[in-house]
């Protein structure tokens, strides 16, 4: 789940991150409210910021900065409801200006190749990291991270000291490392990211702007997580499927997809685009993981959220019975049938392979269901399943 980012910096002055004053609005008189707030009556500036969970919102012109509440009130007005990049902004952030020496950045990301943790630092912040790791890779440094002892003080200088800061900074940001470690261990975080980390002319080392993406899988160790959720943002039918435990990730293509297994769905998402491009063109509609575990409840969960997008004009189960054999799948299929009716109203195409597979396939074939049609092939399942969604196009 990623975050916006005054989300991000609440998380950071939670966990002693060293951080600007931030007040978020939703309207223009917030905005000025949150401005008046931070000025405290004092000539000063604050910076308006657009909060969606995209970059380059400073090139799109979702950031202004503002010299008076009145001024802050007037960019939140220029801001709120722009488009940047597809995301229409909601609320902005008004945050605390800050008198700036010098710009850093720093991240500490999932290595999942690696089976660690990655630490990325440069003392060429305020760009595009990823114009800087192409341009000049040599300007950015990476530090393994050993999961067990995340970024203790020796690490800490370790990176520093990669990232060529000067031995009087290197102290001072080595201790804002350590904390955000804290923050990416305390909130099972899969990335954490300042960009800018910055040096101010007063000689202190703040994270100006926060990026951070929390793993979803360890949300049972953090109800307070729930409330950081974007629930007017979410596709309607991922929300459903969280609802009911279902792996489900909403994609725009008109054939369904059930699989049991990442790597197996992913596998069926590349064959149906493929079958897709002799038959119109159509794509996935969904990736939908139901695991090692196909009983009838779970079967009509996933087809119920599948069956009711209208962008789904077939469905393709693709299953290899491992644990879970093929006939107890089958039997979930015509039970899951059952239990869904008339709200059954678009062609299944079922591949079904492993073990028990003749088992399977046999009840299937005795249910009989009109909507049902049996494939002996991966390919061939796709390329029939998306024959019937160009059909009904």
């Amino acid at each position: 789940m990623d975050l916006f980012e005054y989300q991000a910096r609440d998380i950071f002055e939670k966990h002693g991150v060293p951080v600007l004053g931030g007040v978020v609005a939703t309207t223009t008189e917030e905005a000025r409210a949150g401005a008046e707030q931070l000025l405290g009556g004092q000539p000063g500036v604050v910076v308006v910021k657009a909060q969606v969970k995209v970059g380059g919102r400073g090139k799109a012109g979702g950031v202004k900065l503002a010299r008076s509440a009145d001024e802050a009130a007037e960019k939140a007005d220029e801001i709120l409801g722009m488009d940047i990049k597809g995301h229409t902004v909601h609320r902005v952030m008004i945050a605390a200006g800050a008198k700036i020496a010098t710009e850093f950045y720093f991240s500490l990301l999932l290595d999942r190749a690696e089976r660690r943790y990655l630490a990325m630092c440069s003392v060429e912040g305020g760009m595009e990291i990823e114009q800087l790791a192409v341009e000049r890779p040599e300007a950015l440094a990476k530090v393994a991270v050993d999961p067990r002892t995340g970024i203790d003080q020796a690490k800490a200088d370790e990176i520093v000291a990669a990232a060529g800061f000067t031995p009087e900074l290197a102290p001072k940001v080595a201790a804002v490392l350590q904390t955000l470690w804290t923050v990416y261990k305390s909130e099972d975080a899969t990335l954490v990211e300042v960009n800018p980390l910055v040096l101010t002319e007063d000689g202190e080392i703040v994270a100006l702007d926060g990026k951070v993406t929390l793993d979803e899988n360890a949300g049972f160790r953090h109800p307070d997580h729930e409330a950081l959720e974007d629930s007017a943002a979410a596709d309607p039918l991922e929300a459903r499927a969280k609802e009911k435990d279902l792996n489900y990730v909403k994609l725009d293509g008109s054939v369904g997809i059930i699989g049991n297994g990442a790597g197996l769905v992913m596998s069926t998402l590349d064959v149906v685009a493929y079958a897709g491009e002799q038959h119109g063109g159509v794509k996935p509609a969904n990736f939908l993981d139901i695991g090692g575990g196909a009983s009838a409840e779970i079967m009509a969960a996933g087809l119920d959220i599948i069956l009711t997008d209208p962008q789904v004009k077939s469905v393709f189960v693709n299953v290899f019975g491992g644990i879970t054999a093929c006939d107890a799948v089958a039997n979930g299929i015509v039970a899951a049938l059952e239990i869904l009716g008339d709200e059954a109203s678009k062609p299944l195409v079922v591949r079904l392979d492993g073990n028990n597979v003749l088992e399977g396939r046999a009840i299937l074939a005795a249910a009989g269901h009109p909507l049902v049609t049996l494939a002996e092939t991966m390919d061939g399942g796709a390329d029939k399943a998306a024959e019937l969604a160009h059909a009904a196009a």
